[in-house]
């Protein structure tokens, strides 16, 4: 990807699409430094990596009255630990870049000086890793029928790190509809013999969703979403994003 003008960051927070309300997103992550010289340090400080965090800020425009505005989602989620996908400056299409993160909804700010437009601001900081990866469903694609995704080759999985996914339900309509989302590997672009190596709870309303695998290798290189959709005439609009970290 080249130098780029920030015109469309999505931002996906559990169950809600903040790309309307937002103007202004910034993710952070830092690892602490511990000081570990001594005298054969040769007159130089030792650090080493202590612990890793990440946050995430953002700002926009405040509106209330519906589960989907932001104000609702805020109050919802203040004190809560959800998932979070942001795009680079699309999520249109599968393969774009991602960075996803569970993250503690830790504090809400609203409104300013008379004749403003009304503003929000909120912080997210990390209880699972900063995860670069990629978005394995896009959230302009509904979904009516049980079904799959397309392969992404995100690599191998080493041992002792792990395959995260995020699942964010952006709407549901229909009589009875239930989601029931999986991550599958293959070894190649076939998919012909798919292994499930996460499983979502069935979801029936907006809301979001976290898994990561147990830390042990995986050889699969190539992954991607599938889904189980029942109900009477369902349909479901979401948003998956995947990375190994």
């Amino acid at each position: 990807m080249s130098k780029t003008i920030l015109l469309n960051v999505r931002t996906f927070a559990s169950g809600v699409d903040l790309t309307g309300n937002s103007n202004k997103i910034e993710l952070s992550a830092e690892v602490e430094d511990k000081d570990s010289t001594n005298y054969a340090s040769q007159g130089w400080k030792e650090l080493l990596g202590g612990l890793a965090s990440a946050e995430l800020s953002g700002e926009g425009q405040w509106e209330a009255g519906d589960p989907s505005r932001v104000d609702d989602a805020s109050w919802a989620h203040l004190g809560s630990v959800i998932p979070w996908s942001v795009s680079a400056n699309n999520a249109a299409n599968v393969g774009d870049l991602a960075y996803l993160v569970s993250a503690l909804r830790s504090d809400y700010k609203l409104f300013a000086e008379v004749g403003e437009v009304a503003p929000w601001s909120g912080t997210a900081k990390s209880s699972w890793p900063l995860v670069r990866g990629q978005f394995a469903h896009p959230p302009g694609t509904a979904r009516t029928a049980t079904g799959t995704g397309t392969g992404l080759q995100l690599g191998a999985v080493p041992a002792r790190k792990c395959l995260y996914a995020a699942l964010h339900v952006l709407s549901v309509s229909g009589t009875t509809p239930s989601i029931t989302a999986r991550v599958e590997s293959s070894v190649d672009n076939t998919f012909a013999s798919p292994t499930t190596r996460l499983t979502f709870a069935a979801a029936t309303a907006v809301g979001g969703q976290s898994l990561r695998t147990d830390g042990s290798a995986i050889t699969d290189t190539w992954w991607r979403i599938a889904w189980t959709i029942s109900g009477s005439t369902p349909s479901f609009l979401f948003v998956s994003s995947l990375g190994i970290q």
